[in-house]
């Protein structure tokens, strides 16, 4: 076995531009499956973070008597006592629009407390977060994006500045006390006007506008993804329970999470599967080079024969010659793909993510490929009759 794999490594050096370019085909076809796979990696994995930012790994709790939600400070305390509970807040909401310097652009007005920035992602550029003395005071202030911010002003800093916001048919005005990043930001660049700029304000000056003294939901983070079923139906029984509401809705967020998430493995998957038809077309070339290095050694096979190796020494020589050549191109691809992903997500400001599963597959999918492509012609060597070969010109 020793001696058919050293052949097979001389015989693969022979012609040596022959063998450079068919390498080469395996290597462009393994390239661009793992820099697709790696897209696919890379945008599934910065959705997931917006997605974690947007608050997307939690449940949503609401509950009305006859159309009027019920939800107060009580059944929030309930839920935050449960042991499966990480956090909860209470969370109102309004798409209205906001005036900065006269610039008018729609966004969504959300009445949070001081948890904000533990249940959905919060980065503070400036200043400060909605605080337990606002909620108390019912203080006219409010956090927001950094989005509204520049594009009202041109910087992000603008605390202490004014904005007016929409509410209840009449144009507030609101102190800003912080600028946060938060987790949308790269979806609102994506998206555009699609996605509505944030700004954070107490629930309890919400409440005052509206004239109610409840929640429109709670916002429950969990301690583990793995008790998001259970959990939900403990927390439906017993604000049923409590609040006596006919109609409880708890959203279970994770699992549109896990099917937003399957959906993009699906098509990443099928971009790969695309990608790797380069990988069968560099097959059919191995097999076209090996039927031509089966012919060009004719006599050669001839003369081993003559003196004693077996078909099966002969097969075992061209098929490593075959398994060479895809392996070779499948490393050389390998790295190519993964030194081009790793480089552009340095140059985009992406912290680079592999699959690793799916490279290695490739990998293997490769070597299978010189396998199969290349048991035809190691086949055909290996049935040669000795005078024949030995005859051919």
């Amino acid at each position: 076995m020793l001696d058919s794999l050293i052949k097979g490594i001389r015989c693969l050096f022979s012609n040596k531009l022959r063998a450079s370019l068919t390498i080469l085909g395996i290597a462009v076809g393994v390239m661009s499956i793992v820099i697709v796979t790696t897209i696919g990696e890379i945008g599934r994995t910065q959705i997931n973070s917006e997605l974690t930012g947007m608050g997307m790994d939690s449940l949503v709790v609401s509950a009305s008597v006859n159309g009027i939600t019920v939800l107060d400070k009580d059944d929030l305390d309930t839920i935050k006592s449960i042991d499966s509970v990480e956090n909860a807040m209470p969370l109102m909401n309004m798409i209205t629009s906001s005036t900065v310097r006269e610039k008018s652009s729609a966004c969504m007005v959300w009445g949070v407390n001081e948890d904000a920035d533990n249940v959905i992602d919060l980065q503070v550029l400036h200043g400060r977060l909605i605080n337990k003395g606002d909620i108390a005071s019912g203080s006219k202030v409010c956090v927001i994006d950094e989005t509204v911010a520049l594009s009202g002003y041109k910087r992000s800093n603008i605390v202490g500045k004014k904005i007016s916001v929409v509410l209840n048919g009449k144009a507030e005005e609101f102190e800003v006390v912080g600028v946060v990043k938060n987790g949308v930001n790269l979806l609102q660049n994506m998206l555009g006007d699609i996605i509505p700029d944030f700004v954070y304000i107490p629930y309890s000056v919400m409440q005052d506008i509206y004239s109610k003294n409840s929640f429109d939901q709670i916002t429950v983070k969990l301690n583990s993804a793995e008790s998001s079923e259970k959990t939900a139906s403990y927390i439906k029984r017993l604000i049923s329970a409590e609040d006596k509401a006919d109609t409880v809705s708890v959203e279970n967020l994770l699992k549109q999470k896990e099917r937003m998430n399957s959906i993009m493995n699906i098509a990443s998957a099928a971009l790969a599967a695309i990608a790797g038809i380069s990988l069968i077309v560099s097959g059919i070339s191995i097999m076209t080079v090996m039927l031509v290095s089966v012919n060009e050694r004719t006599r050669e096979i001839g003369i081993k024969k003559s003196i004693g190796a077996k078909n099966k020494t002969i097969m075992a020589e061209f098929l490593i010659e075959s398994v060479m050549i895809t392996f070779i191109g499948g490393i050389l691809g390998f790295l190519a793909g993964a030194v081009i992903s790793v480089i552009s997500c340095l140059a985009m400001g992406i912290k680079p993510v592999m699959n690793i599963p799916m490279c290695i597959a490739v990998l293997i999918f490769s070597i299978v490929t010189g396998v199969v492509f290349g048991v035809y012609p190691a086949y055909k060597a290996a049935s040669m009759k000795p005078v024949d070969a030995l005859r051919y010109e």
